[in-house]
């Protein structure tokens, strides 16, 4: 049974909150680009859409910068040569601040299981989706230089996003660099690229028609990925096409961690409005997880397909606990420029 590590990763866009109207009077730094703001319809508008992705609303977004690809790993490896700092995944996990999250009487568990470690995925044949214990599995030692065990390393892949990297570790990021992660409503703009009514990024064709559109799960998951665009795993950045805003990888590869906190209802809160440049709930909630604080995930990953969680779509919502997130999977996120 072929096993492969479970990679969420951050792509650093950059956002400027107050741009000029016109890109001839803004100065772009090298591997940013300029988005012209502007009103969309944010939200879901066709079948394949989840509750939370309703209702369509409309949102009003200023102008930002944002990188045109994911932070790689040698972007990572810059960052933590600089400043030696730790990420989640290379920390044994605190039980105090764990259980703040979980439900009152929650039993502590085996020292074994806070020691350092992070999500590797196993393909398996259950037919039941709903039970992830079937393809996850618990690692020590595994982290973004060691993503696929601990015997493995980034030397041959510094060209891929980086990946088992929390929330925390993302703004960490961001704060070295000088930027911020995206809104939401941001990164939703950003996939659709000025095309309100599309269902992908791409436009509305299905992503198993026609030319690779992404890095996705290609055959039957979680048993089979037939890999028929070549990567079984990550890919490098820019090995698709842009979107029409000239983003690479904004659908598909690694998820990618947004600045919001996820409630669920989020949408009918500011749908009888015109919302400008929503920055989320000020309460996280997940009817499924109530006790954990979480935050959004947008761009879906390479284990994404339209059998599963189809996370590729411009309105797919994900969620995760920004800070226990080990005890889960590790996502790296896209940031936008102050």
């Amino acid at each position: 049974m072929k096993k492969i590590v479970f990679f969420l990763i951050l792509c650093l866009n950059f956002s400027c909150n107050n741009l000029e109207k016109k890109q001839s009077k803004v100065e772009i730094p090298t591997g940013m680009i300029f988005i012209q703001g502007g009103e969309f319809l944010m939200g879901a508008d066709n079948k394949q859409a989840m509750r939370d992705e309703y209702p369509q609303h409309k949102v009003l977004i200023n102008s930002f910068l944002m990188d045109e690809t994911e932070v790689t790993n040698a972007d990572f490896k810059k960052f933590i040569e600089s400043t030696g700092y730790l990420t989640t995944a290379e920390r044994k996990i605190d039980w105090d601040d764990l259980k703040k999250y979980l439900p009152p009487n929650t039993p502590k568990p085996h020292d074994s299981l806070l020691a350092p470690s992070s999500l590797v995925f196993f393909e398996s044949q259950t037919k039941n989706l709903n039970d992830f214990s079937q393809w996850w599995k618990l690692q020590k030692e595994v982290n973004w230089k060691h993503p696929y065990g601990k015997e493995s390393t980034i030397d041959t892949i510094l060209d891929h996003p980086v990946i088992h990297v929390s929330w925390d570790d993302a703004v960490a990021y961001c704060n070295w660099k000088g930027r911020r992660l995206p809104t939401e409503a941001e990164y939703e703009y950003a996939m659709r690229s000025g095309n309100s009514n599309t269902i992908y990024t791409w436009g509305n064709e299905p992503v198993g028609t026609g030319t690779q559109k992404a890095n996705i799960w290609q055959g039957n998951f979680p048993s089979n990925n037939i890999s028929s665009d070549e990567f079984y795993y990550t890919s490098p950045v820019k090995s698709f096409e842009k979107n029409d805003f000239g983003l690479y990888d904004i659908s598909g590869n690694v998820w990618e961690w947004c600045s919001d906190l996820y409630h669920s209802d989020y949408y009918s809160t500011i749908s009888n409005m015109l919302a400008n440049n929503p920055k989320g709930p000020i309460k996280s909630y997940d009817p499924n997880d109530p006790f954990s604080s979480k935050r959004v995930m947008r761009g879906g990953s390479f284990l994404c397909n339209d059998s599963y969680c189809s996370g590729f779509r411009n309105s797919m919502r994900m969620k995760s606990t920004p800070r226990v997130i080990k005890i889960y999977f590790y996502y790296l996120c896209k940031t936008l420029q102050n």
